[in-house]
């Protein structure tokens, strides 16, 4: 399990003041000295993540972050890291030293509160020979590895009262699309771009999903797609594509067939597709000198014929026949003032978590700038966002 991608794992900010136990309290959670600890207040300068399996909760993302009251040179900018972190935090740890919060720890909660973030605050009795803990406080000494067993249990017991309810019981991916013991068709393009030996993260999912629900996957490429399809005795339940051939997927699959793609599915497992789809009206209504601003969550190096940086924004201009300005952004940076931008175009979010996509979302609305996803706009570009949105009994008002 510790290969689970980032945006599958439960994340968990660790927040305070310099020198509040923060780095200590995540080596007493792991069990490992993933942080250095010291007297020498700052001593976290950046963000520090650290997977682990924590049982029976699952894959967890820990985010060890600098100090709130940093009075360092670069303490503006590691604040500014810290406050990006909790666009993609699920639960958020205040670790303090006195039951009574001050100035700069009461700041911290009007920040988590503000977006709705759950909170458990530790306070860090370093004289104390056990661990107490009640109405979400625990109270422990972090700096004892001995009582760690202890730390963990009540942690647990304080996670599971506050973890969302999507990472407890996470929504499908696609096998409620369909019946259980269907048959459902991938057609997965093998390209340059593609991973050697692998299929991407989204298909992966897809795949184990349907094996989940005990459905059959047939994965084709699409020059063998029409000639499966063919030979199948029954039609598939469901056919989904990689966004990049969407129209050919709709132009030969029998319009009794369901179909969509797998960004689609990512858009409802990741984001809210009702947004993303509200976010396609926009496209037609750009006008020359438009900027819009296309944000990746991962850094992989940019092929020549690359999705955000290449393929979208060629098509875009095609199909609209306006000369608009593009923007990019990648990883968990995200621009902070968007109202330049008439559209923004978001990736599928694979290696994010569903608050970091939300948090985006929540960031162009109240901008007022509309927001899509990649396979969204594909669709729509070619025309077909309406047939591959069918399976979810969303229709888009035109």
């Amino acid at each position: 399990m510790q290969n689970t991608p980032k945006g599958l794992r439960l994340q968990i900010a660790i927040l305070g003041k310099v020198n509040a136990g923060k780095s200590s309290f995540l080596n007493l959670m792991t069990g490992q000295e993933v942080s250095i600890v010291s007297e020498i207040a700052g001593t976290t300068t950046d963000v520090v993540e650290k997977a682990q399996e924590l049982h029976p909760l699952g894959p967890v993302l820990w985010l060890d972050t600098a100090g709130f009251n940093d009075q360092t040179r670069l303490s503006s900018k590691r604040l500014e890291k810290t406050m990006k972190v909790l666009d993609r935090t699920d639960i958020a740890v205040l670790v303090c030293e006195s039951d009574r919060t001050d100035e700069t720890e009461n700041q911290i909660i009007s920040e988590v509160n503000a977006r709705k973030i759950p909170l458990i605050k530790v306070v860090n009795k370093r004289a104390m020979k056990d661990v107490e803990s009640f109405d979400g406080i625990i109270k422990l000494n972090v700096l004892d590895l001995k009582k760690r067993d202890r730390a963990i249990s009540a942690f647990k017991d304080e996670l599971l009262k506050l973890c969302p309810e999507d990472f407890i019981a996470p929504q499908k991916m696609l096998s409620d699309l369909a019946p259980e013991k269907s048959t459902i068709v991938m057609i997965v393009p093998i390209d340059y771009e593609a991973p050697k030996g692998r299929l991407i993260m989204p298909q992966v999912q897809a795949i184990r999903d349907c094996l989940d629900a005990s459905q059959t996957v047939i994965v084709v490429k699409e020059t063998e797609y029409t000639k499966v399809l063919k030979n199948l005795k029954n039609k598939p339940d469901l056919v989904v594509c990689d966004s990049q051939v969407v129209k050919f997927m709709v132009e030969n699959t029998p319009k009794d067939i369901k179909c969509t793609t797998f960004s689609i599915l990512m858009a409802r497992l990741k984001g809210d597709l009702k947004a993303f789809a509200e976010g396609a009206e926009a496209i037609w209504k750009l006008k020359d000198g438009d900027k819009v601003l296309i944000a990746e969550s991962c850094t992989h190096h940019a092929a020549e014929d690359d999705i955000g940086t290449v393929k979208i924004p060629n098509l875009m201009r095609l199909k609209t026949g306006k000369n608009i300005i593009f923007e990019h952004v990648a990883g968990c940076d995200f621009k902070t003032d968007l109202k330049d931008y008439k559209l923004i175009i978001q990736c599928g979010g694979c290696t994010q978590n569903r608050r970091a996509i939300l948090s985006r979302i929540a960031a162009a609305q109240k901008a007022g700038v509309p927001i899509i996803n990649y396979g969204m706009c594909l669709s729509e570009l070619n025309g077909v966002l309406s047939y591959v949105l069918k399976p979810f009994n969303l229709e888009i008002d035109k």
